[in-house]
C-alpha cells in the first residue's frame, strides 16, 4: 500500500500508545495504575453538561455553525483573555478550533512554507515536533543550558536565517515549569528583534501551584501581543478533553488564514461543544480553583513520596500543569536495565503502573508521571514503585 512520505516521517503519539497499552492491560483484568495520560480525572462540571443539554433540547446542536466559532464562543474567549491579561481580542481575531491541538495543526499550516525552522525549547510536549513536519517545516530543538527552561542566549544560539517561529509553552508539559515575567520580556523581545512569531500554549495557566505567579506573554506589551499567536482551550481547566474546544488568538491576516484552513478541513467544530465551552468560560470559575487545590495537595504529596525513592532524581518542584518528569536514569541502572525505556516498559508489565519515558519529550533519561489520580491511588503507585525499585 502506497503512503505519503510526510506521513512516514511521522512518529505516533508516544502518549496516546502507551494510554492504549495500559486500556488493553485493563481490558484483561490487570491493576494497572495510569500515570501516563495528560488529562484531568475530574468529571466536566454538572452546569456545563446541562448547558450542552439545553443546547441540544433547543436545537442549537442540530446544524452547522460558522467554521471558527460561534460569535457567542468568541465573545467568551474574548472576555476571559481580557479578564486575565487585560488585552482584548475582537471577533476577527480569534478562531475556535477542534482542540487546542488542531488550532496548533492549522496555524503550522498557514504559517510555514517548506524548510522554515520552529524554535523548540526542550523538553516538549510530542505533537510539536511532529505537526511542524507535518507542514513541511522543520522543527529545531533548542536544549537550555540549565534547568528546562530556555534563555535568549540558548534561543540565540540556535537561531538561523530559517529561523520563523519560537513556540513557549509555560506551564510547560512534561516538567511544569512557569516561565517568569522578566523572562518571558526578554524572549519576547528578542523575537520581535529578529522578526520570530512567539506562538504561546497556555493550556495549563489555571493550574499553577505554591505561590507560583502566571505571566502570560500576551500581558507584556502591545507590540509583543502583535507578534504572537495565543494556543489554548477548556481541556485541562475545565476537565473538558472530551469535548475538544480549542482556540487561537493572535493577528488577524494569520487568523483570517487560519479559517480558510479549517472551513476546508473540520469545518466547525461540534455545536453542542461549542454551547459548552461558552458555559465553561462564562459561568462561575470556583470548580477552576477545586481542581486546581486538589492537584497541588497531590502534587505536593507525589513528589516527596517519589522522592524517596533511590534513583528518582526530582529536580525543583514543578510549578504547574500536571506533570513530574524526574530524571530516573539512576534508578534504571540499580534496577539493572539498560535504558529507561527498558525500566518503564518492565514496569508496566510487572507492577501495573504506567509512566511515559522522557525520549517521547526529547529527553531520554527522564520520564513523565501525570498525577492526575486520588491520593490513595498516587501513594500506591509510589509503593509500587518503590518496591520495584528495591527488588
Amino acid at each position: 500500500m502506497h503512503l505519503a512520505k510526510r506521513i512516514l516521517n511521522v512518529a505516533p503519539s508516544a502518549t496516546l500508545a502507551l494510554s492504549n497499552q495500559t486500556k488493553a492491560l485493563k481490558a484483561k483484568g490487570a491493576d494497572v495504575i495510569d500515570l501516563s495520560i495528560g488529562q484531568p480525572d475530574f468529571q466536566t462540571p454538572k452546569t456545563i453538561d446541562e448547558a450542552a443539554i439545553a443546547a441540544i433540547q433547543a436545537g442549537n446542536a442540530s446544524f452547522y455553525t460558522a467554521a471558527t466559532g460561534i460569535p457567542e464562543l468568541k465573545q467568551a474567549i474574548s472576555d476571559r483573555i481580557f479578564a486575565q491579561d487585560g488585552v482584548r481580542y475582537p471577533a476577527s481575531q480569534i478562531v475556535a478550533t477542534t482542540g487546542a491541538k488542531f488550532a496548533l495543526y492549522a496555524l503550522f499550516q498557514v504559517y510555514l512554507n517548506p524548510g522554515d525552522e520552529v524554535l523548540i525549547p526542550v523538553p516538549y510536549w510530542v505533537s510539536y515536533e511532529e505537526q511542524i513536519k507535518l507542514a513541511s517545516g522543520t522543527p529545531h530543538l533548542v536544549m537550555p543550558s540549565e534547568g528546562h527552561k530556555v534563555s535568549v542566549d540558548d534561543l540565540e544560539a540556535a537561531r538561523t536565517d530559517k529561523t520563523r517561529a519560537l513556540i513557549i509553552n509555560s506551564p510547560q508539559n512534561p516538567s511544569g515549569v512557569v516561565y517568569t515575567r522578566t523572562e518571558l520580556t526578554l524572549i519576547g523581545n528578542w523575537a520581535l528583534q529578529h522578526h520570530i512569531l512567539v506562538i504561546t500554549d497556555d493550556i495549563y495557566r489555571d493550574l499553577i501551584y505554591n505561590g507560583t505567579t502566571f505571566t502570560a506573554m500576551i500581558s507584556i506589551n502591545p507590540d509583543i501581543v502583535a507578534n504572537t499567536v495565543l494556543i489554548s482551550g477548556v481541556s485541562k481547566s475545565y476537565a473538558m478533553t472530551g469535548w475538544r474546544i480549542g482556540y487561537a488568538a493572535g493577528p488577524e491576516k494569520l487568523m483570517q488564514a487560519m479559517a480558510t484552513f479549517i472551513s476546508h478541513t473540520t469545518s466547525n467544530p461540534a455545536a453542542v461543544s461549542e454551547y459548552a465551552a461558552v458555559a465553561a468560560l462564562t459561568r462561575d470559575q470556583q470548580i477552576v480553583e477545586t481542581m486546581r487545590q486538589a492537584f497541588e495537595e497531590r502534587l505536593n504529596l507525589f513528589y516527596d513520596l517519589l522522592a524517596e525513592i533511590p534513583g528518582f532524581d526530582m529536580g525543583d518542584k514543578p510549578q504547574g500543569a500536571f506533570y513530574l518528569f524526574p530524571n530516573i536514569k539512576r534508578a534504571a541502572q540499580l534496577s539493572h536495565y539498560g535504558t529507561v525505556d527498558d525500566f518503564i516498559s518492565a514496569l508496566l508489565a510487572e507492577t501495573g503502573v504506567a509512566i511515559v519515558p522522557g525520549r517521547a519529550f526529547g529527553m531520554p533519561d527522564h520520564a513523565r508521571i501525570s498525577y492526575c489520580k486520588d491520593l490513595d491511588s498516587l501513594r500506591e503507585a509510589a509503593r509500587r514503585i518503590r518496591e520495584f525499585v528495591g527488588k
